[in-house]
């Protein structure tokens, strides 16, 4: 695969700045590297062909071979697979405590992965998803998620769970650029956490890393987290910078700059680093692999403790309830992508692609018929309020048996007819 990669890529004129030694680290494991045969390498040179660094990827209709057979609305929920290490955080006396807990359910929802380097479909205006968790504890959560935006896209979502006095509402806005022999992710948005037992804290804010598929041109790809996100609550004063450190540096190319992250082949692949301080003064530190085990060491004590533990807490993820797609409503993520997802599973490309193909090209037809009609779209759970997506619900503040009800039958609403 290399010897196809670099023979075919040397054909390829090279942007300036553009260098080969923007390719996979070493060290990284089978589970999260491609290899792709002949015929698909032969597929992504000639998308790449057609491609310059810098350009914006969100028009760019990728191959199916490297779709993960799920949507992006449905891949968020990765990051509701361990809510169990936040319930209770409201009874803890200590800021710091309960902070450190919010961190620990951001961490845990990296390790959820889909083997090799693959992306979710790109939902459609106005596709949602929507499901229900059912807790060992007797408890229950509920998500929903609705692409309330198309140019640019945008995802909004929210997770509530009301007897665990848990809430989390937030928005993603992706932007991918080709950068050579790489395709990077910028992770826009932001995830808004609520201790709904601690309303004092208020929210605890949490962005999100960026992405990078390494080696498309040459070598194996492999799917690598980068640069600097937050975790942050401002009325307690605590805040978090954590680094996803990178072996590889990113090429830019024409007046752009060459960025060379810290680590740059040195460290660990999957490596984090951060601090936690609370005003001016360092706390703790971060440290491990996403991937593995990732902890916490107080600078007061000197004392450790493990945050998460992926080989052994994330067999752990939480069971999600999602009704069969007979019983779901044309938009809803699973069955808008049924006949994809179902041609991925059974290896069959070119029926995927139809398929694909087919799903791209309704939602075209009605976004034209929309603008001759001068219709304006309104999403149906959320609502843009002061330059946020907020849910379109009076979010529940006790964890009653009526709050669950009004949440249930906000996400599903009765059958009309």
């Amino acid at each position: 695969m290399m010897g196809l990669f670099s023979q075919a890529g040397s054909h390829i004129k090279r942007a300036r700045g553009f260098s080969v030694d923007d390719r996979a680290p070493e060290d990284t494991e089978p589970d999260d590297t491609s290899i792709l045969d002949e015929n698909e390498g032969s597929v992504i040179l000639s998308l790449i062909s057609q491609l310059r660094v810098g350009m914006d990827l969100s028009k760019v209709t990728f191959p199916t071979f490297v779709l993960e057979p799920r949507s992006m609305l449905e891949r968020i929920t990765d990051f509701m697979s361990h809510p169990d290490l936040i319930f209770g955080a409201e009874k803890c006396d200590d800021p710091e405590e309960r902070f450190i807990r919010i961190l620990q359910y951001y961490l845990a929802g990296w390790h959820i992965k889909p083997k090799g380097v693959k992306k979710p479909y790109n939902p459609v205006l106005g596709e949602f998803f929507r499901c229900r968790y059912d807790y060992q504890n007797g408890t229950q959560g509920f998500y929903v998620a609705e692409q309330v935006s198309h140019h640019p896209p945008v995802s909004a979502f929210l997770y509530i769970s009301p007897a665990n006095r848990i809430c989390i509402v937030g928005e993603l806005r992706p932007k991918s650029k080709f950068l050579g022999n790489s395709v990077s992710t910028t992770m826009e948005g932001e995830n808004r956490i609520t201790l709904m037992g601690a309303p004092d804290d208020g929210e605890y804010v949490v962005t999100m890393p960026n992405m990078y598929a390494r080696g498309i041109l040459f070598g194996k790809m492999v799917l690598e987290l980068g640069d600097t996100c937050v975790v942050k609550n401002e009325k307690n004063k605590l805040f978090c910078d954590l680094e996803f450190k990178t072996k590889v540096p990113t090429m830019l190319a024409g007046d752009c700059c060459l960025t060379l992250y810290q680590g740059f082949f040195s460290g660990t692949y999957n490596a984090i680093a951060g601090r936690v301080r609370r005003g001016n003064s360092d706390t703790g530190e971060v440290s491990g692999r996403w991937s593995h085990v990732m902890e916490f060491k107080s600078i007061k004590s000197g004392s450790k403790r493990v945050l998460f533990d992926a080989g052994r807490d994330g067999l752990s993820i939480a069971p999600k309830y999602v009704p069969d797609i007979e019983e779901q409503e044309p938009y809803e993520s699973r069955r808008l992508w049924k006949d994809v997802t179902q041609a991925i599973e059974e290896k069959n490309m070119e029926r995927a692609t139809e398929a694909k193909s087919t799903v791209e090209d309704a939602q075209r037809e009605l976004r034209r018929r929309r603008e001759e009609s001068g219709e304006i779209f309104i999403p149906h759970y959320f609502e843009r309020r002061d330059g946020r997506w907020e849910p379109k619900l009076n979010i529940p503040r006790d964890d009653s048996s009526e709050a669950i009800d009004a949440v249930q039958t906000w996400i599903w609403p009765p059958t009309v007819g």
